[in-house]
């Protein structure tokens, strides 16, 4: 396994959260990119490159369902129907994924992106296997599901079509207000107790959120979005995620008001999670865009992780541990009282599912 450097240097790519491809562990190579002082034939009349645009490939899945056991996360089936994702957030803890694709976690993650064009016939195969046994699905655990691509090649709209059609619970994360165009769907499946949905809200600031996260929608598009679900009948919560010290962390107090005035029924958190390569990437990030900060952003972030960039351990991962993160901790549930937000979990029903018949024209029929 390769050792994980410092990214290189390099300067910001507008509408691009990291600018360079950093090799990713499982790498046996490396290499350094140099200026040989020759005009690249692919800059422009200014000597400027062009910015990376998004390709697409495709991928025929064996499998689509992904199953987990961590004791952290509150769900055991997961669905993802892309790799990547274009969004772009610089602090994305699903980056190392694309390590497995012999792919960079820094830009190639956002712009080298994967399509499951069969995601919705596996997932009719899957759930008739005999023994099939129904637990709450969630939608965008390692990918948005409604990430830009999404308008055009409709795999996740497919992938509701397949659950709502057997009365499949589900939840869905998501940092687009893409989700509203399958109110259709989703707000159905929440009459019967079937569905909900969480918005992850990370600043109130466009300007930095165009900065961290510069493909995702703008946090007052999000908080519509929040509304129109809420409006429309579905739980709908808001993930403060994730809280990075001194740069979104002093905003926890208005993001919950914000939250909860667009019609968020709960709150959830997490602080910063830097695993494997995003700990460069964000470090290279932070040098970028809040120099001033950033010894002190990652001083606070090793005092929650006993130290280290990142802890794994599934007790403290999620929320870290110590002073800073109990007065982070505080902080949010203060917040959530004030603003007369219960902390109840939705159960999901699961005693509705029916397995899809053979032939999916079929499934209307009854």
């Amino acid at each position: 396994m390769a050792t994980i450097r410092p990214a290189p240097p390099a300067d910001p790519i507008k509408g691009r959260g990291i600018a360079v491809r950093i090799a990713h562990r499982y790498e046996r190579d490396e290499r350094e990119t140099v200026d040989d002082g020759w005009e690249s034939p692919a800059a422009d009349d200014d000597g400027e490159r062009p910015p990376p645009v998004t390709q697409v490939s495709e991928e025929r899945v064996k499998t689509l369902l992904s199953a987990n056991d961590s004791p952290d996360i509150p769900f055991s089936l997961s669905i993802n129907p892309y790799r990547g994702c274009e969004h772009g957030c610089s602090y994305c803890y699903a980056r190392p994924t694309h390590s497995y694709l012999n792919l960079s976690p820094g830009l190639d993650f956002e712009t080298r992106l994967v399509a499951k064009v069969n995601a919705a016939e596996r997932l009719r195969a899957e759930l008739g296997r005999t023994g099939y046994q129904p637990s709450a699905i969630n939608i965008g655990s390692v990918t948005d599901a409604y990430q830009p691509i999404e308008r055009r090649l409709r795999l996740t709209r497919a992938v509701l079509e397949v659950l709502t059609a057997c009365e499949h619970p589900f939840s869905i994360v998501t940092k687009s207000a893409g989700v509203e165009r399958d109110l259709d769907l989703i707000a159905p499946a929440a009459r019967r107790g079937q569905a909900m949905v969480f918005i992850s809200v990370t600043t109130l600031d466009a300007g930095l959120s165009r900065r961290l996260e510069p493909r995702a929608a703008s946090p007052q598009r999000r908080l519509q979005a929040v509304q129109r679900l809420a409006e429309a009948g579905v739980p709908v919560g808001v993930n403060v995620a994730p809280i990075i010290p001194f740069v979104n962390e002093p905003e926890i107090e208005r993001l919950v008001e914000a939250a909860a005035r667009a019609g968020a029924k709960s709150i959830h958190y997490t602080v910063l999670r830097l695993p494997w390569e995003v700990a460069p990437l964000f470090r290279q990030w932070l040098e970028q865009h809040v120099p001033e900060r950033a010894a002190r952003v990652m001083a606070r972030v090793r005092e929650m992780r006993g130290g280290k960039d990142y802890d794994a351990d599934f007790a403290t991962r999620m929320k870290g541990d110590g002073p800073w993160a109990d007065l982070i901790r505080q902080r949010v549930r203060k917040a959530e009282a004030r603003q007369g937000l219960v902390r109840e979990r939705v159960v999901l029903d699961t005693s509705r599912f029916r397995p899809p018949s053979g032939d999916p024209a079929q499934q209307t029929l009854f």
